[in-house]
């Protein structure tokens, strides 16, 4: 898929911006806070029906505005044409539009347009809590498989019901309580299955990734972990209902998941270099973005914003050699100064567009 033109209107700073953009590289050049992130967060947007950064919706608003438009053009593999339309008046539901008609369900739209954002908040996933890996983990899956998507919202939703009656102050119905593990055991399998085939696919491609980007000087390695693989799922949810009806809530299930991340065999969070955990994530989306491109038989869009800091020359230059080559299809970058990107672009033909951001405001550069 390929988005050739976006209109944003009153999108955090952006205030009105219309751009013709290149099938290949489009480069977004600014100081820090003049919205390039801001712009990079409206085309995940028309992906995904939210902000990349789990904000509300009313606030990626312009402050004193009454309404947001993004609106993207896009043009498919084999040639179809499609609009995607959202917008929202302050106080009121956004709407969604794929072709000037409005979806019923936002799932709807996951995975029309596959993408994956690299950015410097992705040092969470190595430096937060186990939701951050989760999420990781979900935002892929759901772009390409859309039973796992209904799957885990079923599941969270009976998580809530099952939450809501361990709080309850007198004794909670038997039944009910066990109507709710047997929804989550049965929607958690699923869940499960869907993660652990996602991570076992995505291991060694995102080792490769990391063997040319660090020179082969490091090991590193992913491990799934999941109470799922304690055995029966409904058995481990009911084991200790006693002690999750002291506490208040569920403490098994697959809401506890976490993908643990290792180099040399150690915690990336306690063992790694700054530069090892830049590199680490960006290998990370990287091998989303081969996953993504096999499985939804399409080329995903690839956002890189700020990738450059944190990282020796070395390292630079693999990611360069990388995401100049053919495996890529439309990319959007951003950085401060023009130095790193005219090494991405002495790698590729004519084709790009250089874009400058002032204050929120975008104009394409004259070359």
């Amino acid at each position: 898929m390929i988005l050739n033109r976006i209109s944003i209107v009153n999108f955090k700073n952006i205030e009105a911006a219309n751009l013709a953009l290149s099938p290949k590289i489009n480069c977004f050049i600014g100081h820090n806070g003049a919205g390039k992130t801001n712009f990079l967060d409206a085309v995940y947007y028309l992906s995904f029906c939210k902000s990349a950064f789990g904000v509300r919706d009313s606030q990626v608003l312009t402050h004193d505005k009454d309404f947001f438009v993004v609106e993207g053009d896009y043009v498919s593999a084999d040639g179809t044409n499609e609009n995607i339309y959202c917008g929202m008046k302050r106080g009121q539901k956004k709407h969604f539009k794929r072709n000037k008609k409005e979806y019923r369900r936002l799932s709807q739209h996951l995975g029309l347009i596959p993408l994956i954002f690299v950015s410097p908040s992705d040092s969470i996933l190595i430096e937060g809590f186990s939701e951050e890996r989760r999420r990781l983990m979900d935002v892929v899956i759901s772009q390409y498989d859309h039973n796992y998507i209904e799957a885990l919202t079923s599941y969270n939703k009976a998580l809530q019901q099952r939450n809501s009656l361990l709080r309850q102050e007198e004794e909670p119905d038997a039944s009910l309580l066990e109507l709710w593990e047997e929804q989550m055991a049965e929607y958690g399998e699923t869940v499960f299955h869907g993660r652990e085939a996602f991570i076992g696919e995505l291991i060694p491609e995102f080792q490769n990734i990391y063997r040319q980007v660090s020179g082969d000087n490091e090991t590193v390695s992913l491990r799934y972990v999941s109470h799922a693989q304690r055995g029966p799922l409904l058995d481990v949810i009911c084991r200790d209902r006693a002690k999750d009806r002291a506490v208040g809530y569920s403490l098994h299930g697959i809401h506890r998941d976490d993908l643990e991340m290792l180099i040399g065999g150690y915690p990336m969070k306690t063992e790694g270099s700054q530069g090892q955990a830049k590199t680490f994530s960006l290998a990370l989306k990287l091998a989303q973005f081969n996953f993504l491109r096999r499985t939804s038989n399409t080329t995903p869009l690839l956002l890189l914003d700020d990738i450059f800091d944190k990282l020796d020359a070395r390292r630079v230059e693999q990611i360069v050699r990388l995401v100049a080559g053919d495996d890529y299809g439309q990319i959007f970058i951003t950085d401060t100064n023009r130095e790193n990107l005219d090494k991405i672009l002495r790698h590729t033909g004519p084709g790009y567009k250089i874009f400058d951001v002032v204050d929120g405001d975008i104009s394409e550069r004259e070359e």
